[in-house]
C-alpha cells in the first residue's frame, strides 16, 4: 500500500506535468495541425508514462481503504444504460446469456459466461474512483483477476495491449461504441480486475454490469464499463481511431495514471 507521502509525490509530479502540458498546448494550436508535432506529443506521452512508472514502480499499488470509508452512493460515470438492443436483451435476462469474447493474439480464443468469470481466481479491493469530471467515490469491488484471464487464454509474446470493446454506443445513431485499452504491465497488475460485484452486490447496470474493468492506478475513463469483447493486439492501427480509446480519439491522454 502506498504511504501518504508517496501518494503526495505522485500527485504533485502528475499535476505539475499536466499543468505544464496545458500551458504548452495553449500556444500550439497551429503546431497541432502539422504532421510532425502530434508525433512529438505522442513521444511525450510515452515519457510521461515511463516517468510515472519510475516514480511509483511498475508494481506500485493504488491506495486501498477500509469498508468504513465507503461512499454512501457510488454514482454512475458516463452511460447509465446502453442504448443497445442486444445489451438490453441480455440485461432483461439477468445476463444469463452474456458471453465475454476474448480474441486476438492469444492461444485459446474463448467466450466466458458470467459464471465462468466468477469461477476464475478473484480479488476484492476497496479503492477510490477519480473522475475527470471532478468527483471521487470509494467502492468495494470484487472481480476476476485479469492476470488469471490472461493465463486462461494464453497471451502471445507479441501482444502489447489489451483492448476492451463495450456495449455503449457513443453517437446518437447508435454507432461509435466505447472502447478502452491498457498495456500488458497494467493487465498483469494485481489490482487490475474484471469487476462483477460492487459493495457486496452484483454490479448495477448504471455502474457497468455485468462486468467492468478496474485498473486502479488510472483515472475513471480508463475503467471501461459494459465490457463485451476483449482483444489482445500489438498496436492500435486497426482499432477505431487508432489512439487506444474513445476519449483518446478525442484528444485525452492514453496513459491516465494518478
Amino acid at each position: 500500500m502506498l504511504t501518504r507521502s508517496s501518494l503526495s509525490r505522485r500527485r504533485f509530479f502528475g499535476r505539475a506535468a499536466a499543468a505544464f502540458g496545458t500551458v504548452l498546448l495553449a500556444g500550439c494550436d497551429s503546431l497541432s495541425r502539422s504532421e510532425w508535432f502530434p508525433k512529438v506529443l505522442a513521444t511525450g506521452e510515452d515519457v510521461n508514462r515511463a516517468a510515472q512508472r519510475l516514480l511509483g514502480g511498475r508494481r506500485s499499488m493504488a491506495q486501498e481503504f477500509n469498508e468504513s470509508d465507503l461512499s454512501p452512493e457510488f454514482r454512475s460515470n458516463g452511460t447509465a444504460s446502453p442504448n443497445n438492443a442486444r445489451y438490453q436483451a441480455l440485461a432483461a435476462g439477468g445476463f444469463a446469456d452474456y458471453r465475454l469474447e476474448v480474441s486476438g493474439l492469444i492461444d485459446n480464443p474463448r467466450a466466458f459466461s458470467l459464471a465462468e468469470l466468477r469461477a476464475l481466481p478473484s480479488r476484492t479491493q476497496v479503492t477510490r474512483h477519480d473522475c475527470v469530471e471532478g468527483w471521487s467515490a470509494i467502492g468495494k469491488w470484487k472481480g476476476a483477476k485479469f492476470s488469471a484471464l490472461l493465463d486462461a487464454v494464453g497471451a502471445k509474446p507479441q501482444a502489447r495491449y489489451v483492448v476492451f470493446h463495450c456495449a455503449d454506443p457513443m453517437e446518437a445513431d447508435g454507432t461509435g461504441f466505447y472502447y478502452e485499452s491498457i498495456d500488458m504491465d497494467d493487465a498483469h497488475h494485481v489490482q487490475t480486475i474484471l469487476a462483477y460485484d460492487l459493495n457486496d452486490r452484483a454490479l448495477p447496470i448504471k455502474n457497468g454490469a455485468p462486468v467492468r474493468l478496474r485498473v486502479e492506478r488510472q483515472l475513471g475513463y480508463k475503467h471501461a464499463k459494459y465490457v463485451m469483447r476483449i482483444e489482445l493486439v500489438e498496436s492500435f492501427d486497426k482499432i477505431a481511431g487508432g489512439m487506444g480509446g474513445y476519449w483518446e480519439d478525442q484528444g485525452y491522454e492514453w496513459y491516465a495514471g494518478i
